[in-house]
């Protein structure tokens, strides 16, 4: 649960009246998009909630007592992903007895469950002041304060968790490396991350993996001089210089991304995801005789990846060539069928052939797969 990835930094805004109790494109283009998926966030927010199987948040502190049978069903609610109905039993019961025992570490779950992480903290602090050895409510304060986007907060404890953790689990690890990171301290992170991959802390791959996972968090700057720093350990790192020609696309500077990826070929020359991302910096440069050149190429090496044939599509529409663009686009298509860009790129085709019923119907799914992107975006934009 504490795992994989990290949600942007932010807690929920949600306003507490009266009483703590109360109401209350991954797509295909570098330059558009960050190097790291925009789905990639939004799972991020399920997977905290899901870290705590693998927390092992079902352990409560061995000096805890027995819950009374009152907040008993609160934990069936809870194990059955009904964080809602579980608060609303904890808010009827917080009328009745607001001393219950257990009562403020189930409303932290509770809320932790529903992602309203202010809320969690609230409780589970008071929790934690009531019963200091409730291994559960710590690790929960832990995770909200990690989804708040609170760093400072959660590392401390994800240190004092550490020891406590059966051995393998590789969430926590991976969580407290991130918050080395948003910490700014980044020798931390890289011994932690290094130990969790079994790599030399020192050596090249493990300052390349810091900068990944930089890039993952949206810190592109902060990950150049930890992956020029890999290469200055080991020249011939794969990866690195590709890495590099990420940014400089995501950047805008697909030149300087074509002098990297001519790099990364240099050392690397078997990899299809190099030759297509350095196409799409010749389509950047519109250079298109040595972007459908080196497209092709990827595609030799691998053919069941859209990017390419959609980079295909698009040049043969600069072109003027709108038949061989459909076909291009119609193969990604079977790919991918829910990429945004495909169903623009023939919907266009299709328009400039006379196909205009299937060009509509195009521009319509085109319409629908950005809405819900937009969707998936606002969910955590919305959260400060």
């Amino acid at each position: 649960m504490l795992a994989g990835h990290a949600v942007r930094g932010a807690a929920e805004m949600i306003s507490v009246q009266n009483s703590k109790y109360g109401p209350f494109r991954g797509a295909w283009r570098g330059p558009e998009t960050s190097p790291h998926r925009t789905v990639f966030h939004v799972a991020l927010v399920c997977v905290l909630i899901l870290v705590g199987a693998s927390f092992g948040l079902s352990q409560e502190a061995p000096s805890a007592p027995a819950p009374r049978p009152s907040v008993a069903p609160v934990e069936t609610l809870l194990n059955q992903g009904k964080p809602g109905e579980a608060l609303a039993f904890l808010q009827e019961l917080a009328a009745k007895d607001p001393k219950a025992w257990g009562l403020e570490a189930k409303f932290g779950k509770a809320h932790f469950q529903s992602r309203q992480f202010s809320l969690a903290i609230l409780h589970l602090q008071t929790a934690l002041q009531q019963n200091p050895e409730d291994l559960e409510s710590t690790q929960l304060l832990a995770l909200s304060f990690y989804g708040a986007g609170d760093y400072p907060q959660a590392l401390p404890l994800l240190e004092r968790l550490g020891p406590q953790l059966p051995k393998g689990n590789t969430d926590a690890p991976y969580l407290l490396g991130i918050c080395y990171l948003m910490t700014q301290q980044p020798d931390k992170a890289r011994r932690t991350f290094a130990q969790m991959f079994s790599v030399a802390p020192d050596s090249a791959m493990a300052y390349l993996m810091v900068g990944k996972i930089l890039v993952r968090q949206q810190l592109e700057d902060r990950a150049v001089p930890q992956i020029e720093k890999a290469l200055e350990l080991d020249p011939r790192l794969a990866m690195a210089h590709f890495l590099l020609g990420e940014i400089d696309l995501y950047k805008r500077n697909p030149q300087a991304a074509v002098a990297e990826f001519q790099k990364e070929l240099a050392i690397n020359p078997t990899v299809w995801l190099v030759y297509w991302r350095l196409g799409d910096a010749y389509v950047h440069l519109e250079n298109y005789d040595e972007a459908e050149r080196v497209l092709k190429e990827a595609i030799w090496l691998n053919e069941s990846s859209s990017g390419a044939y959609i980079l295909l599509g698009e040049i043969a529409l600069k072109r003027g060539d709108s038949g061989l663009a459909a076909g291009f686009l119609e193969r990604a298509l079977k790919l991918d069928p829910q990429n945004y860009y495909v169903h623009y790129f023939l919907a266009k085709a299709y328009r400039n052939l006379g196909r205009t019923a299937e060009a509509n119907r195009h521009f319509e799914i085109c319409k629908s797969l950005n809405d819900k992107q937009n969707d998936e975006r606002n969910m955590l934009e919305a959260v400060p």
